[in-house]
């Protein structure tokens, strides 16, 4: 089975909805994965908007997953641990948890990356950035999984 992640709140390459933005509820969506390999201890997850003007925006990060969960909650609530397991980053609000999207303007797409790791642990207090993320992950990635959706405004 392919490494798959999904969201029974848009399709792939889809409009997400309101409800997910700042313009709605703000709330993550809710997401699914499947096919995680053999072998895999963690996962992590990053979400980020290469189509910002001052750069990548970064709108979540969480990582330490146990490789047991199958997915995430609508909702999940900002706190630095996560309920279940997994620890929240800090975003580009340099808030922890979630931040839904909220272009300036035009149409802007937001990716959704789930990796999963060979390590448990990445060794990371909550509230890591994006980039001590990744670089704890660098030799860890056993298999990358993508969902896509866009928002405009």
């Amino acid at each position: 089975m392919t490494f798959r992640l999904s969201s029974s709140a848009f399709e792939h390459e889809a409009g997400i909805p309101v409800r997910y933005t700042c313009d709605g509820e703000d709330l993550s969506p809710p997401l699914l994965w499947e096919g995680v390999p053999e072998g895999t201890l963690s996962l992590a997850l990053i979400m980020d908007d290469p189509d910002a003007p001052v750069g990548t925006w970064v709108h979540w990060v969480v990582y330490d997953l146990p490789a047991a969960m199958s997915g995430l909650e609508e909702g999940v609530p900002p706190e630095p641990e996560l309920p279940g397991g997994g620890r929240h980053g800090t975003n580009s609000w340099r808030r922890l948890g979630y931040g839904g999207p909220c272009p300036p303007g035009g149409t802007h797409r937001y990716f959704f990356k789930l990796y999963a790791l060979d390590v448990e642990e990445l060794g990371l207090p909550a509230g890591a950035s994006k980039g001590e993320v990744l670089r704890a992950m660098e030799g860890h990635v056993l298999a990358e999984a993508a969902l896509m959706g866009r928002y405009g405004r």
